[in-house]
């Protein structure tokens, strides 16, 4: 949902509407933070749905005890995502990295105390966690509050940030959608290589490539947020050329970043799995699996870039619909069909989803390239007049 105030912040600092991007991270906060009490009711029943799931009452006993310590991360989170997505809208990255990376030592160092000197175990693990998230956001906020970056951004706790909530509330829920549908598309690969014949074999190798798939899919990520920064200003400051341009850029440089990681999965195919574990027959599995795992970092060299775009653009809504017909109509089916209709295993199931996101692919590639961007501009500057009172800018060019 926090990917809305992505959109707006972006957009509304490139057309010099400094003081709504304080607006909209606030009113981020708000819905986020109502919907973080929704899900604290899930926290505090989560033992009883995880029997009804079919899992062991022990089992579901420890997990609860984690979970219970998570919730303070909740709201931290309902936080954190509009803080971030403020400040990276203003080019405003070293200070969160700087604060993340000192975090990151004082929880190494909490969580060794906690868990092994007073013993508190698995809560206090994840209260650790929790604590950690909150010291990250007090800094942050710290930060915009006292910094010169955000003086003319950040001007103060508003009235206002509590009008226009459900047009707020519409584009954070597009958001969702679209991210959520990509977020579980590829765990549901994991679920459904659970009821294969050898399980523990299938889970293992896609375990290991997933693992991969994940650190590789972090620079895209980057390339994510920039496309989405950069397009959003652009768009915001009228330039429908820069911003057509931009999209250009980050698409290729992720573009060539994934195919050179692919090239290299694909030379050390045979061994990369002993980086994880022993076993000549999880080895195999793995290279086996090593061209589907090249074919989805060459994927997610593109895709996730574009989907950059698509939140730069204010494009969430169409995106939602686009995942629910190619991810879960077409990718899930097919990948059901090949792994356990035809036998193929967790190829088939893999083949099949990658099937989706192809689809999902070529989709974002085409409408990108048709897109007017004279016409986008136009639309930006509508969606920011929404909730603007048609406020000067703060600064002129």
């Amino acid at each position: 949902m926090g990917s809305a105030v992505e959109t707006l912040c972006g957009q509304a600092f490139g057309a010099h509407k400094y003081e709504m991007l304080g607006i909209y991270l606030q009113r981020s906060t708000i819905l986020l933070t109502a919907t973080g009490v929704l899900l604290t009711l899930i926290y505090i029943f989560c033992k009883p749905f995880l029997i009804l799931l079919g899992e062991s009452s022990q089992i579901a006993s420890a997990a609860a005890l984690f979970v219970y310590g998570l919730i303070p991360q909740i709201f931290a989170y309902a936080i954190n995502f509009p803080i971030q997505k403020f400040m990276q809208a203003q080019s405003i990255v070293a200070p969160s990295a700087y604060i993340s990376t000192a975090t990151l030592v004082v929880h190494l160092v909490l969580s060794w105390v906690a868990v092994y000197k007073i013993g508190l175990g698995l809560l206090g693990a994840s209260l650790v966690l929790s604590l950690s998230w909150w010291i990250v956001v007090v800094a942050q906020f710290v930060y915009i509050v006292k910094s010169e970056s955000c003086k003319y951004t950040w001007t103060g706790f508003s009235i206002q940030a509590f009008s226009g909530l459900w047009g707020f509330f519409k584009l954070s829920s597009a958001s969702a959608v679209m991210l959520c549908l990509e977020t579980w598309y590829f765990q549901i690969l994991v679920l459904l290589a659970g009821l294969l014949d050898n399980p523990e074999l299938a889970l293992d190798s896609l375990s290991i490539c997933n693992t991969i798939s994940g650190w590789v899919f972090m620079i895209s990520v980057g390339f994510n947020a920039a496309a989405s920064v950069r397009v959003g200003n652009e768009l915001g400051a009228g330039h429908p050329k820069s911003a057509a341009f931009s999209v250009v850029m980050v698409t290729s440089i992720s573009f060539i970043i994934s195919v050179i990681a692919a090239f290299v999965v694909l030379g050390l195919r045979n061994v990369i799995s002993y980086a994880f574990t022993e076993g000549e027959t999880v080895a195999n599995a793995v290279s086996d699996l090593c061209p589907l795992l090249a074919i989805t970092l060459i994927l997610n060299g593109v895709q996730p870039v574009l989907s950059g775009v698509a939140v730069g653009c204010g494009w969430q809504a169409f995106v939602a619909y686009v995942n629910v017909g190619c991810y879960y109509v077409v990718g899930v089916p097919l990948g059901v069909l090949l792994g356990f209709y035809y036998k193929l295993g967790a190829k088939g199931i893999w083949s099949g989803m990658i099937g989706g996101t192809v689809m999902q692919t070529i989709i974002l590639l085409w409408v990108t390239f048709r897109t007017n961007w004279n016409k986008e501009v136009e639309e930006a500057r509508k969606r920011l007049n929404k909730w603007d009172e048609e406020k000067e800018p703060l600064l002129k060019d």
